[in-house]
C-alpha cells in the first residue's frame, strides 16, 4: 500500500513539474526556439517511471548521462525526475554504479542537486554513497606513481576516441574501449579533472553535514594533490596547453580533448588568466569545438572517427560554460548560436532535433568506428540540458550556494531583455528578467523593492526578480 501511495505521489509531482513548464522570452528567435525545443526534449525523454533517459534512442542506464543532465538543468527544473534518476544508477543507494572510470561525476551532480533543492536527507545519503564509491575507486584504479586515476576519458567508451597504441589494430572490430588491451592503464585529462572536482565536492558535502573535520581535510588534501599531479603530468605551462592522456608506456598523447579542457577551466585546475590562455589556444571547427583534435592517422576528413574530429554538443556546451567562466564571451556565443542552429535547421526530416553527434560540416552522423559509419541518434538529452544550462547559470546567471541563490548574469549578446518564468528553487518559484549586458549588476529589484541579487535558501512563494546590467 505504501509503495502504491509513493508511486501515485511521484506521478503527481512529475505531472505538476511538466505542467509548470518554464518559458523563455527573448527577441532572439533562434535561441528562443532552441530553448523551447530543449525543454521539450527533456520532458519527451522522461519515461513513464519518471526516469530521464539519455536520448530518444537510448535508455537511462548511464551514470554519466544522468549525472550531467541533472547537474546541467534537471535538478533545477525537474527536481523529482532528477532525484529519481540519480538514485537509479546506484547500487541500492550505497555506491555509484555503471562504468567505473567516470561514474564519480555523480558526486558533482548530487551536490548541485542539494544546492538547488535543499533536501538534507538526500545529501546525507548521497554523502555516504559518494564516500564509499571514492574509496572503492582509490583502491582499484589509482596509479600512485603518477598520482592520477586510470581509465578512459569521460563519456568516451568507444575506441574511436583513442590513437595507437591505446587503439589496437588487432582488435579493430571491437568498439568498446576496454576490449583493447592497452586502454585500462591510461590516465586522461577529463577523468582526472572529474575526480578533482569530486574530492572538492565531498569536502563541501562534509562541511554542510558537519562531518568529521579530519575527513573533510583529507578530501581537501587529496584534491590539492590531484590538481598538482594533473598540472605536472598533463599540462604544458609554457605553451598554455593540456595533453589528452598518458598511455601505458608513459607517453603523452598530444591531442586537444574538448571536455577535458572545459573541465580544467570550469573546476579551477588553472586560474582565470591561465584559463583564458588555454581557451585561446583551442582549435575550433566551423561548428564548434570537437571532441578530440587533430585527426588520428587511421581517420580521414571523409571518414571522421566517432569520437575524433566530431561535434558532440554536450562537449560544446561545457566548453561554452568554461568560456563564460573565463569571461571569454565571443566563443561562448559562437557555441550557443551554433548549437541552436544545428538543433533547429539540420535535421533530415526538416524537424528540430538535438542530435547526439554532428560532422564538422553540421551533418548529423554517428561517426566512423570499427570500419563503418554509425547512425545519427535523435533528441539527445545532454545536448538539450547543456543548452539550457548555459541560460540558467550564465545568461540568467543563477549561482546556487549553501545560503541561497546568488545571481551573476551576463545577459543576452545584444543586451536585450530576456525573461525566464516559473523556475523552481527549493520552496520558491522565480520569475526572472535580465536586461543589458556586461557581467556587472547595475540594479536589482525583488518583488518591486530594490535589493541585492540574492534569494535566501529558506525563501517561499513567488519572487519577481528584475536585474539590469551595466
Amino acid at each position: 500500500m505504501n509503495l502504491i501511495k509513493t508511486t501515485i505521489l511521484f506521478a503527481l509531482c512529475l505531472g505538476a513539474s511538466i505542467v509548470q513548464a518554464q518559458t523563455l522570452e527573448t527577441s532572439n528567435k533562434l535561441l528562443g526556439d532552441a530553448f523551447k525545443q530543449a525543454m521539450w526534449t527533456i520532458d519527451h525523454n522522461t519515461n513513464e517511471e519518471g526516469l530521464l533517459n539519455a536520448g530518444g534512442d537510448y535508455g537511462g542506464e548511464w551514470t554519466r548521462d544522468i549525472s550531467m543532465n541533472s547537474w546541467n538543468a534537471a535538478s533545477q527544473l525537474r527536481p523529482d525526475v532528477a532525484e529519481y534518476s540519480l538514485w537509479s544508477v546506484t547500487n541500492n543507494h550505497k555506491s555509484i554504479g555503471h562504468q567505473y572510470w567516470d561514474k564519480i561525476i555523480w558526486t558533482i551532480a548530487a551536490w548541485n542537486h542539494y544546492l538547488v533543492t535543499g533536501r538534507e536527507n538526500f545529501l546525507r545519503e548521497a554523502y555516504e554513497c559518494c564516500k564509499a564509491s571514492m574509496t572503492q575507486l582509490e583502491d582499484s584504479v589509482f596509479d600512485s606513481k603518477y598520482g592520477l586515476f586510470t581509465g578512459p576519458a569521460v563519456f568516451q567508451d568507444g575506441i574511436a576516441a583513442y590513437e595507437e597504441p591505446v587503439y589496437s589494430p588487432a582488435h579493430k572490430d571491437e568498439s568498446y574501449v576496454l576490449d583493447h588491451p592497452n586502454s585500462g592503464p591510461i590516465k586522461c585529462l577529463s577523468t582526472n579533472c572529474n575526480y578533482y572536482q569530486a574530492y572538492r565536492t565531498l569536502a563541501l558535502m562534509g562541511k554542510q553535514l558537519k562531518a568529521d573535520k579530519k575527513e573533510i581535510k583529507a578530501f581537501e588534501k587529496k584534491a590539492a594533490e590531484l590538481k598538482h599531479a594533473i598540472l605536472t603530468h598533463l599540462f604544458d605551462k609554457a605553451h598554455h596547453h593540456f595533453y589528452y592522456l598518458v598511455d601505458h608506456n608513459g607517453t603523452l598523447h598530444d591531442f586537444q580533448e574538448g571536455l577535458g579542457i572545459a573541465f580544467a577551466v570550469l573546476f579551477g585546475i588553472v586560474d582565470e588568466k591561465e584559463g583564458n590562455r588555454v581557451l585561446e589556444n583551442c582549435a575550433i571547427s566551423p561548428h564548434g569545438i570537437v571532441t578530440v583534435y587533430p585527426s588520428f592517422k587511421r581517420n580521414t576528413p571523409e571518414k571522421p572517427g566517432r569520437h575524433n574530429m566530431m561535434v558532440w554538443p554536450h562537449v560544446n556546451m561545457y566548453y561554452a560554460s568554461a568560456c563564460a567562466k573565463a569571461k571569454d564571451l565571443k566563443p561562448f556565443w559562437f557555441e550557443m548560436n551554433n548549437l541552436a542552429d544545428l538543433a533547429m535547421h539540420y535535421d533530415a526530416k526538416g524537424e528540430p532535433n538535438f542530435h547526439e553527434i554532428y560532422k564538422m560540416d553540421g551533418t548529423p552522423s554517428g561517426g566512423w568506428q570499427c570500419d563503418h559509419e554509425w547512425p545519427p541518434l535523435n533528441h539527445q538529452t545532454w545536448c538539450a540540458t547543456g543548452f539550457v544550462r548555459n541560460f540558467l547559470y550564465y545568461i540568467i546567471g543563477m549561482k546556487p550556494i549553501e545560503k541561497g541563490l546568488a545571481f551573476s548574469p551576463m545577459g543576452m549578446e545584444d543586451g536585450s531583455t530576456v525573461k525566464l518564468k516559473d523556475v523552481p528553487y527549493r520552496n520558491a518559484k522565480l520569475n526572472i528578467s535580465i536586461s543589458g549586458k556586461g557581467c556587472k549588476v547595475k540594479s536589482c529589484t525583488i518583488n518591486g523593492k530594490a535589493g541585492k541579487a540574492f534569494i535566501p535558501a529558506d525563501a517561499k512563494g513567488t519572487y519577481e526578480i528584475e536585474i539590469h546590467l551595466k
